[in-house]
């Protein structure tokens, strides 16, 4: 689309837009901050709104500021989309954004901001990247909803050197490039090509497997499988997780969605060998790792099957239960399963603010309680946020 219209903005929304309005119409308009007017470009048509972008602020907000990431923002790459917002005020829309979706799907009024998940400052807290190589061999980030990529790799996200000389290699177009700094402070780098049906893989630099540790205990990961990208987020979860859970000697505990068994090592070491903790997963990657890290545990056993599944199969509850759904959230199945099971004691954590408010109301629906609530700036210069609640019942 060609159309350029002159908006104020109003509230923001999830996904990291603002909400302005044209003649009835709604308009999300992307890299705009609430209380400005913009010139924007409209970049779809959903029939009832409009997706546009800012392209020139004529009346900036107080909290506006100089991009974070120089590679970000209209006709940039789409990594960090709240770039050009003062970070404790963008800490503060993503408050207003959760207690929206919250209040609206969920039917639960929460007020708050998001917290910083740590003092590691909002630039080079990311330990782990994917970029896709295009088809001149060169690798970036995608624009914003693209195909295109941005061969200019000084992401913000990025620690320093973290992809230095991964520009200069001719790598075969359409692969991807997996990278990691562990906690050894070591590089690893692999490459996956797509060929028919299969997926050759390339350790390039560094080993497949990175090391991360974490209470004492360390886990040998894949480069191009799940780990907490922010580097103190396994940290400030587990925590949370060991207070709000209060494991004790011979409790059962259910990890949901468990993936490496980060939250399962928690939970064994407070249920003790008279406990039970059963951890689940879908990735066989993953509950690989689960396997190995935690095999000095035999409290804890590691399913690889879908959560669904591995729920009905229980004959008997737990006293608590973890849950890390991806971002689509648990749904209503689990939940329900959850409920029957009479599970007295939730901790839910999202990463999407609209799927973790419909799971928090589909909660309440079964008459659990939010005894606790908090909302993590885990993804700085991004529009994304990390939810972690507390339900009882």
């Amino acid at each position: 689309m060609s159309i350029e219209l002159t908006l104020d903005t109003g509230a923001p929304a999830n996904g990291g837009s603002c909400v302005a309005h044209h003649e009835g119409r709604v308009v999300f308009v992307r890299y705009a901050l609430p209380g400005e007017q913009v010139r924007v470009r409209v970049t779809a048509d959903r029939g009832s709104y409009w997706h546009a972008e800012a392209i020139e602020v004529v009346k900036p907000a107080a909290d506006r500021t100089a991009s974070l990431c120089p590679i970000a923002g209209v006709d940039g790459a789409g990594c960090c989309d709240l770039a050009f917002v003062v970070p404790e005020s963008a800490r503060a829309l993503k408050g207003q954004v959760v207690a929206n979706q919250l209040e609206r799907l969920g039917g639960y009024r929460w007020s708050g901001e998001a917290e910083p998940l740590s003092d590691t400052g909002s630039t080079g807290w990311r330990t782990r990247v994917r970029l896709d190589v295009g088809a001149d061999g060169r690798p970036g980030f995608h624009r914003y909803h693209s195909d295109e990529l941005v061969t200019d790799l000084r992401c913000a996200q990025l620690p320093a050197g973290m992809l230095d000389g991964l520009d200069a290699a001719d790598w075969p177009p359409t692969a991807q490039l997996h990278v990691t700094v562990d906690d050894a402070g070591e590089r690893h780098v692999v490459r996956t090509l797509r060929q028919g049906r299969r997926t050759a893989t390339k350790v390039v630099e560094g080993s497949y497997e990175a090391l991360q540790r974490l209470n004492g205990r360390t886990w040998w990961v894949p480069v191009t499988a799940f780990w907490q990208a922010h580097r103190d987020a396994a940290a400030v979860y587990s925590a949370l997780v060991a207070e709000w859970t209060q494991p004790r000697p011979g409790m059962t505990a259910w990890d949901l969605y468990g993936g490496a068994g980060v939250f399962a090592a928690v939970l064994g070491e407070g249920v003790g060998e008279s406990g039970r903790v059963i951890t689940v997963d879908t990735s066989r990657a993953a509950t690989r790792v689960a396997r190995v890290a935690l095999d000095d545990l035999p409290q804890v056993q590691v399913i690889t099957d879908s959560v669904r599944r591995a729920l009905i199969a229980q004959r008997s509850s737990a006293d608590v239960v973890v849950l890390d759904p991806p971002r689509a959230g648990a749904g209503r199945e689990v939940i329900d399963l959850l409920a029957a099971a009479e599970v007295p004691r939730v901790v839910h954590i999202g990463c999407e603010a609209a799927s973790f408010a419909r799971d928090i109301g589909l909660y309440l629906s079964h008459g659990y309680a939010v005894e606790n609530l908090k909302v993590f700036d885990a993804f700085p210069l991004t529009h994304h946020t990390e939810c972690v609640a507390l339900l009882t019942r």
